[in-house]
């Protein structure tokens, strides 16, 4: 079988404050999403959202389910999205065949029976990232271009956060169950993500960073506004948020990462704000 899973329990924010920086990283960070012709899973019981990613090399790769879900098929009772991270490729849905450039996205419904990600055709390096959680209903397939998101340009060089945010999967561009899905690029000269920072308790988050140049570094900080901690994130990881956490980051360099929500609220501005001198 070329699924891999791992599971991750939900943490409660007074046991939280005790982790050191090996607990914390267990517990938050996901570092090897990308392993070739396989799919590296998480299964997180924060709205039992599962982090993944592909990476075809020789031929397709099937998405199977795993014992956890048990369903026969894997989106027998969930929804998925999905972002090209790297080379032009396509995904065979039922049969269908779909293309997808770089950050370009597409959503499945429940109920699809197939789900094949292919190598790109010329041998270039092919991998998707995805993030899927549970539905009480089908919506259709969805392909959704950069030019079909809903785009804001947020933040300053003076704040060296200028960014464009690029909200591929949300209920203003795609009917879902749960999931959001979106693209953050930093501008050249910008480093801070998500700021001011927030909390939002009734859904959790997602991060994952990528096109980190080499020799550079993320730091991603978590945990209660007034209780934070940190941890250094490397070019193609990912990091859970929990609902009671903050999640922002800075790099040594400009970066850009996906951001992926689930839970019982479709509002994206449904969020409490924190002021960046409350932070501790």
């Amino acid at each position: 079988m070329s699924i891999h899973h791992t599971t991750r329990h939900a943490i409660h924010p007074s046991d939280f404050k005790g982790y050191d920086t090996t607990k914390v990283r267990q517990e938050f960070l996901i570092e090897n999403l990308f392993q070739e012709d396989s799919i590296q899973m998480t299964y997180t019981l924060y709205d039992r959202l599962i982090v993944g990613g592909v990476h075809p090399v020789k031929g397709p790769v099937r998405l199977d389910t795993f014992p956890t879900l048990r369903s026969e098929n894997f989106l027998d009772r969930r929804e998925i999205g999905i972002i090209n991270v790297s080379s032009d490729s396509t995904i065979t849905v039922d049969g269908e065949e779909i293309s997808l450039k770089n950050k370009e996205a597409l959503y499945i419904g429940k109920g699809v029976k197939e789900v094949l990600f292919h190598p790109a055709p010329n041998g270039a390096d092919t991998r998707f990232y995805f993030n899927s959680a549970p539905a009480h209903h089908t919506y259709p397939t969805k392909k959704v271009q950069l030019s079909e998101a809903e785009t804001v340009e947020l933040g300053t060089p003076e704040t060296a956060n200028a960014r464009t945010i690029r909200k591929v999967l949300i209920n203003s561009v795609v009917e879902t169950c749960q999931l959001q899905m979106g693209v953050t690029e930093l501008k050249t000269g910008s480093v801070w993500n998500t700021m001011p920072a927030h909390t939002h308790d009734r859904r959790m988050e997602a991060y994952f960073y990528f096109e980190v140049p080499q020799d550079q570094t993320v730091c991603h900080f978590l945990g209660e506004p007034q209780e934070t901690r940190h941890i250094w994130v490397q070019n193609q990881q990912a990091v859970l948020s929990p609902p009671w956490s903050i999640h922002s980051g800075a790099g040594t360099s400009n970066y850009t990462f996906i951001w992926g929500m689930a839970g019982e609220n479709l509002d994206y501005n449904d969020m409490d704000k924190v002021a960046t001198t409350d932070l501790k």
